[in-house]
């Protein structure tokens, strides 16, 4: 995720941290007693985030450990003013894996408030103690109680929302199950943004912009996925192409780019590819080297290709996985073809085309 850095790992998975969270961070401590001149209270303030986005981490660690028993790696988990995000490489393909994953993250929360209880109850003589002190401990176990019961929320894609669909999906196509628990989802979000409105509650706001935009992208992946199922490679690859020689001046990729549509260049020694040069690449090069340096100095080397017979939902989902836009096409170890996301959302263009006019003609 763009405008974010890592502090670490924990179990293999990188952790990062949105600069917003930082910020979030220091307007908390500027408003919460800086401001006032009671450092202290800031300090306490800031304490209690720190401890709140710990039991947001463990949550979001719980969806990507019980991913891993399914063999679904998780690519990092991102904290957020407005809570966190295990990007795993996918979901499960069944959906009572699918109902595991999504309420591990909530049962994580469960053990945490469970803990709290027992020691403040251990602190205290009574439930009606417990509450009237409102200390640390009292407040982390109201948050996780919060956490639970917000998560349950059936507003696709929260857990709530992925459970709801991977019930529809047991009795009825995946397509139409996600379709439906997306809309559902969304119409819940704006609800949410209503309430944060009428209340002044502008998080909820955020939350609610965030839910109704990653049901829609939710959504259109499963159907992009659906309507290449099947498919290889080949199908929606270039085969009319410019490449490069790593010896090649980068102003000759500038030419290349400015007289067509293509915007990465696979890089070939004689005939073996070697590495692609990507626009991204190209520009970081001109900056840092100039026109008449040579690709090698600016091209990305590494052995990221498609197979021209591989599934094009797997080279897809590799794509997306490695953050790249394009990939070069092999053959029995020759450079056949070009694979970019562009040409893939045109063969996506063409094929809902010729479904809805199979369609109409049926009618």
């Amino acid at each position: 995720m763009r405008w974010s850095f890592s502090i670490g790992r924990i179990a293999g998975i990188r952790v990062n941290v949105h600069v917003t969270f930082l910020l979030f961070i220091g307007w908390i401590a500027a408003t919460r007693g800086l401001l006032t001149g009671q450092p202290a209270q800031a300090l306490s303030a800031v304490l209690l985030l720190v401890l709140v986005f710990g039991c947001v981490l463990l949550h979001e660690l719980g969806h990507a450990l019980a991913a891993r028993r399914y063999g679904i790696p998780t690519r990092d988990i991102t904290l957020l003013p407005i809570g966190g995000v295990a990007r795993l490489a996918r979901m499960p393909d069944q959906p009572r894996q699918e109902i595991v994953v999504a309420i591990a993250g909530p049962l994580v929360n469960v053990v945490i408030a469970g803990a709290l209880f027992l020691v403040s109850r251990g602190l205290h003589h009574s439930v009606t103690d417990m509450v009237l002190r409102g200390d640390l401990l009292e407040t982390l176990l109201l948050v996780n109680v919060v956490m639970i019961l917000f998560n349950l929320v059936p507003a696709f894609p929260m857990d709530g929302g992925r459970v709801l669909r991977a019930l529809m999906a047991m009795a009825m196509p995946y397509e139409r199950a996600t379709r439906i628990a997306s809309f559902i989802g969304q119409g819940i979000a704006i609800l949410f943004a209503m309430a944060g409105l009428v209340t002044g509650q502008f998080t909820l706001v955020l939350i609610a912009m965030f839910v109704f935009l990653a049901a829609a992208e939710e959504r259109t992946h499963v159907e992009t996925r659906l309507s290449i199922g099947g498919l290889p490679v080949s199908a929606a690859m270039v085969t009319e192409f410019h490449v490069l020689e790593p010896h090649d001046r980068l102003r000759r990729a500038v030419d290349f780019l400015m007289s067509g549509s293509q915007q990465d260049f696979p890089v070939v020694d004689g005939r073996s590819p070697v590495g692609i040069l990507t626009r991204a690449d190209l520009a970081h090069g001109l900056r840092e080297h100039g026109a008449e340096s040579e690709v090698a100095q600016a091209m990305r080397r590494d052995e990221e290709y498609a197979d021209a017979g591989e599934p094009l939902e797997r080279a897809l989902q590799r794509m997306r996985e490695r953050g790249r836009s394009a990939l070069p096409v092999l053959q029995n170890g020759a450079l056949v073809g070009l694979i970019t996301l562009d040409n893939i959302g045109d063969l996506l263009i063409v094929r809902e085309a010729l479904r809805r006019y199979a369609g109409a003609g049926a009618g």
